[in-house]
C-alpha cells in the first residue's frame, strides 16, 4: 500500500524588524500618565523597562522623570509579580506620597498572564487602613502595537475607571477657574428617593483629547480656549510637568497635569473634541467612551495641521462655546494663507517623505497636499488597518497622484523604499536621521521624539501657528539645501 505525501503548505517568510518606525507601548503610557496631576508612573514589570523608558523620554523632553517598577526577575515570572507590586505601590506611597499611581503591564507581566485589577483589588483590601492613592491601570503589553497605542489605551482607561457615568444637569454659576483647570464645586440638592447627593457643577464646557503632543502644543491649546472664553479639560496635559521652570529645588512629582477631580467630571461637559482620523477609525478612543457612557457629543477630527485641519477645529470651537474665531486667530490665519503663496514657488512639486505615528503622518499630509508637495510616501510602523484609508481622505480632492502608504514599516524598509523614490526631503523624527544623510536631503524634525536637536518640547505643530512655523522651516530647509549644493554661494534666493 502506497503512502499519501503530506504536501506541506508554503507560509509567508517571517521578516525581523530592522530599527523598527515605532516604540513600545508601556513608554506611551508613561508619558500619558505623566500628564495627569500628581501621578506617578509604575511599570509592573522589569527594573530595565523602566530605567530604559525613562532615559528615553528625558532625551526628548530634557526633564527629569521618575518611572516606578516592580522589578520582577526570574522567579517572578515563574511564581507571579503581585508580592513584588503591592511593595512597589506601598514604596511609592512612602517614597513620593503621591495621589496617583498609573500602573501599566509590559511584555513580562503580560506574557505570565498577571491579572493587575484583581491584584489592585487584593491591595485595596489588604492596606484598607492606610490612605491609598488612586490606583489606575492599563494593559500595554510591549510585543504588540505601538507607543501612541499604549498612549490612547491609558486615556480611555483612565476615562473608563474616572469618569461619573450619571450626567447631572449643572446650576448656573458665574465661577470661571480658567483653561485646563476642570474645577467644580459641591452643594446641597433636593432629596432622591434613595439618598441624598452632592450637586456638583462642572465648570468645564469642552473636553479636548489631543493625543500625543508637544507641550508647547497642550499650551497652544489652553491659550485657544482661553481665547474662545471655552473653560475646557485637557487630558493629559503635559504642557508643565514635561516642561517645567527652573525650580531651586527637585520636586519628586512636578505641578501641573489634568487634575483628577475634572476627570470625574468629563461626562458632564458639553462636548468633547478628539484629535486622530486614524484613532477615530479604530473605534477604541476615549472620546468615543466619553459619547457611548455619558452622551457627551463627540467631533471627531483630524490634528489641526493645515488650513483645512484648522479651519475644522475651530470651527468646532465656534459650535460649543458659542463664540465667532477671535480676530487674533483670523489674523494667524491671514497670515498663514499669505505664507502659502509667498512660499509656492520653493514648495510647489517637492517630492517628500513623511513617516511616523499614524495621525501625525495624516496631518503632516493633509498640510503637505495644500502647499502642493508631492507626498511619493507615507510610512509608519503602526499597523492599525485604517492608515491607508485616513490618508486617502485627506488627499483624494486634492493631490492627482496618491502617496505610497505602508503600515508596519521599519527604518530598514522605509531606506529601501526611498531609493527608488528620489525624495527632496523627509518630514519625521530624528530616528530617521541617517536616511536624510545617506540621502544627502535635508530632515524636517516633527513629533516625538527628537533626540539629536535641542528643543523637541518647545515644537509647535498644531493650529495656524504652529503650521505656520511648520511651512518656515520646509522652505527654508529647501533654500538652505539649494545654497549648500551651489558653487557660487548666493545669498540671495
Amino acid at each position: 500500500m502506497s503512502k499519501k505525501l503530506k504536501i506541506k503548505q508554503k507560509t509567508e517568510a517571517y521578516v525581523s524588524t530592522t530599527n523598527a518606525c515605532k516604540l513600545c507601548k508601556p513608554l506611551g503610557a508613561c508619558i500619558a500618565f505623566r500628564g495627569i496631576e500628581g501621578t506617578v508612573p509604575f511599570l509592573h514589570g522589569s527594573q530595565g523597562c523602566a530605567t530604559y523608558m525613562r532615559r528615553y523620554i528625558i532625551s526628548h523632553f530634557r526633564e527629569p522623570i521618575d518611572i516606578a517598577s516592580s522589578s520582577l526577575s526570574e522567579k517572578h515570572a515563574v511564581y507571579g509579580g503581585g508580592p513584588n507590586l503591592k511593595k512597589g505601590i506601598l514604596n511609592v506611597m512612602d517614597k513620593y506620597g503621591a495621589k496617583v499611581v498609573g500602573i501599566a503591564t509590559t511584555c513580562l507581566t503580560e506574557t505570565i498572564g498577571d491579572n493587575v485589577s484583581g491584584l489592585l483589588k487584593e491591595f485595596k483590601e489588604e492596606f484598607g487602613d492606610k490612605e491609598l492613592p488612586t490606583l489606575l491601570n492599563v494593559s500595554t503589553p510591549s510585543y504588540s502595537g505601538t507607543h501612541i497605542e499604549g498612549f490612547h489605551a491609558t486615556v480611555r482607561a483612565v476615562i473608563d475607571q474616572l469618569v461619573e457615568s450619571e450626567t447631572v444637569e449643572p446650576k448656573t454659576s458665574s465661577q470661571s477657574p480658567g483653561v485646563g483647570a476642570g474645577l467644580f464645586t459641591s452643594e446641597q440638592t433636593e432629596k432622591d428617593s434613595s439618598e441624598t447627593r452632592p450637586y456638583i457643577l462642572n465648570t468645564s464646557k469642552v473636553n479636548l483629547l489631543p493625543g500625543l503632543v508637544s507641550p508647547a502644543d497642550i499650551r497652544y491649546l489652553k491659550e485657544v480656549l482661553d481665547d474662545f472664553n471655552c473653560p475646557g479639560t485637557i487630558l493629559p496635559d503635559i504642557s508643565e510637568t514635561l516642561d517645567a521652570p527652573a525650580q531651586m529645588d527637585y520636586e519628586k512629582i512636578p505641578e501641573g497635569g489634568t487634575p483628577i477631580a475634572a476627570i470625574q467630571l468629563m461626562g458632564h461637559s458639553d462636548a468633547t473634541i478628539e484629535f486622530g482620523q486614524v484613532l477615530q477609525r479604530t473605534g477604541n478612543s476615549g472620546g468615543q467612551l466619553l459619547a457611548e457612557r455619558c452622551g457627551v457629543p463627540l467631533y471627531a477630527l483630524g490634528m489641526p495641521i493645515g488650513l483645512r485641519e484648522c479651519d475644522r477645529f475651530f470651527e468646532a470651537l465656534e459650535e460649543v462655546s458659542g463664540c465667532a474665531t477671535p480676530r487674533k486667530h483670523q489674523l494667524e490665519r491671514g497670515r498663514l494663507v499669505d505664507a502659502y503663496v509667498d512660499s509656492h514657488k520653493y514648495l510647489f512639486g517637492k517630492r517628500v517623505v513623511v513617516y511616523g505615528e499614524e495621525d501625525l503622518c495624516v496631518g503632516l499630509t493633509a498640510f503637505l497636499a495644500e502647499i502642493g508637495m508631492k507626498i511619493v510616501l507615507c510610512a509608519s510602523g503602526g499597523n492599525s488597518g485604517q492608515f491607508q484609508d485616513a490618508i486617502n481622505a485627506v488627499t483624494s480632492d486634492i493631490v492627482s497622484e496618491p502617496p505610497i502608504v505602508k503600515e508596519g514599516f521599519d527604518f530598514y524598509e522605509i531606506s529601501e523604499e526611498i531609493e527608488s523614490l528620489d525624495p527632496d526631503m523627509l518630514i519625521g523624527t530624528s530616528k530617521g536621521y541617517s536616511l536624510t544623510k545617506k540621502q544627502q536631503i535635508p530632515l524636517i524634525r516633527v513629533g516625538f521624539p527628537i533626540h539629536d536637536r535641542f528643543g523637541g518640547q518647545r515644537m509647535l505643530h498644531l493650529g495656524y501657528r504652529g503650521t505656520q512655523n511648520l511651512l518656515d522651516r520646509i522652505v527654508n530647509a529647501i533654500i538652505e539645501k539649494k545654497q549648500a549644493d551651489s558653487p557660487v554661494g548666493y545669498g540671495y534666493l
